[in-house]
């Protein structure tokens, strides 16, 4: 009886088109009533879920990363990665992923990304010959980056959900962003030669220094972040006000782009996307709560373990499994769902949970751009009004660039773990 109620009745309201929340506080409220508990169990577990000093990083970068967006930082990065790249075919597209990974270094937001690199990049893209599919397409998918590339959102929910160090995880998802974006752009440079994109004009170095004197501050803000955090100057948690601090400080009195009223109203769109993400993170607190003491992830382990499956096996069903999720949930929803599960059983397995954690979100970030609901999808449709159809043709490149990525990052530990012997 718990069982149906923690796995069927949140697959089926979710189905019905029941808000996550909602699904999730569902099945943990017939869970508990099941299995003896009172509702105020509930209570506890939802603020308990919330009562956690890590996740203060979340609302933190997400309202730092729309002031970047807003107030110029985001518009000077790509100027900056334009000007080194300039005179290859294909350099606008180029640009456009070297955009999505510095912007990601600094909002670990998804959305954002798209929001801040696409306004910029798509008009112009498909003002040099690129088609709207194939510029829409781009910029969904270079967003996804923007959670593989520390400070990533779900990384920090991860970590907070399977109990692992934020910073380690940050660590290793360094290599596999820069990864994703190696072979994109492999891909860009080999549909720029087909196709015959326009160049652009060659590069100079007196444009370059201009515009890395012009976004040296944007520049300055991944440095800023990534080392007080590796430098053992702050917390994530902190690393994230500090951001923000930073962000206010460079829209407002240094590029003064923003006036504090924008800053406010930026403030406000942001607690919009806040609100949505931590009433789930509430929600799933009581979910979580109850899978874990019910034992399901012990009973789901024996059973694993039961049909003697290889670990290499393990490994592509769960990606099966994520892939599946991801497509259809949000990265927070989703890795609060799906972590109290899987943690015991990939430890059971032996496979490092730091790796384990990249896998996750990698799988996740691929959700975000895959048809037909990914959330990224919707994002550039609503933004750019290039249609639905036409977006889903062109993602296809890029699944698959991303889907060979996650095989290599599942079966080749050391590239998600070697950054980490440095810190020994």
């Amino acid at each position: 009886m718990v069982s149906l109620a923690l796995i069927l009745l949140p697959l089926l309201l979710l189905v019905l088109g029941v808000p996550i929340y909602v699904a999730l506080l569902s099945a943990a409220g017939a869970g508990l009533l099941a299995s003896g508990y009172t509702l105020s169990q509930m209570h506890i577990s939802m603020f308990g879920g919330l009562d956690n000093f890590p996740l203060l990083a979340i609302p933190l970068f997400i309202f730092a990363g729309e002031v970047m967006g807003r107030g110029g930082l985001a518009r000077r990065l790509v100027e900056w990665a334009l000007s080194l790249i300039g005179g290859v075919r294909g350099s606008l597209a180029l640009a456009t992923i070297a955009s999505s990974e510095l912007f990601g270094a600094m909002s670990g937001s998804s959305v954002g990304c798209v929001a801040a690199i696409g306004r910029l990049m798509v008009p112009e893209l498909k003002s040099r010959g690129y088609s709207p599919a194939f510029a829409g397409s781009l910029i969904a998918s270079c967003g996804s980056i923007a959670v593989i590339i520390p400070p990533s959102i779900p990384m920090i929910i991860y970590g907070i959900a399977a109990q692992q160090s934020v910073p380690l995880l940050f660590l290793a998802g360094i290599v596999p962003g820069l990864l994703i974006g190696a072979l994109i752009s492999v891909y860009i440079l080999y549909y720029a030669r087909v196709n015959m994109i326009p160049l652009t004009a060659g590069l100079r170095w007196k444009n370059v220094w201009l515009t890395t004197l012009d976004a040296f501050w944007s520049l300055l803000a991944p440095v800023v972040i990534l080392g007080g955090i590796y430098g053992g100057i702050f917390t994530p948690t902190e690393a994230a006000g500090i951001a923000c601090i930073y962000a206010v400080l460079v829209a407002r009195y240094i590029y003064r782009e923003l006036t504090w009223r924008e800053i406010w109203l930026a403030a406000v769109d942001s607690s919009i996307l806040i609100s949505q993400i931590l009433i789930i993170v509430a929600a799933a607190g009581a979910y979580s709560w109850l899978i874990t003491v019910s034992g399901f992830p012990a009973k789901l382990v024996d059973l694993i373990t039961s049909l003697n499956m290889e670990t290499w096996l393990i490994l592509l069903t769960i990606n099966v499994v994520l892939l599946f999720f991801g497509s259809v949930l949000e990265p927070p929803a989703a890795i609060l769902i799906l972590t109290p599960l899987l943690a015991p059983l990939i430890q059971q397995t032996g496979v490092n949970q730091i790796h384990f954690g990249i896998i996750v979100t990698v799988n996740l970030a691929v959700g975000l751009f895959m048809p037909p609901f990914g959330l990224n999808i919707f994002a550039t449709h609503a933004l750019f009004g290039i249609p639905l159809p036409q977006l889903y043709r062109g993602m296809f490149p890029f699944l698959i660039i991303y889907l060979i990525a996650l095989a290599l990052i599942t079966y080749i530990p050391a590239i998600t773990l070697f950054p980490l012997k440095f810190l020994h």
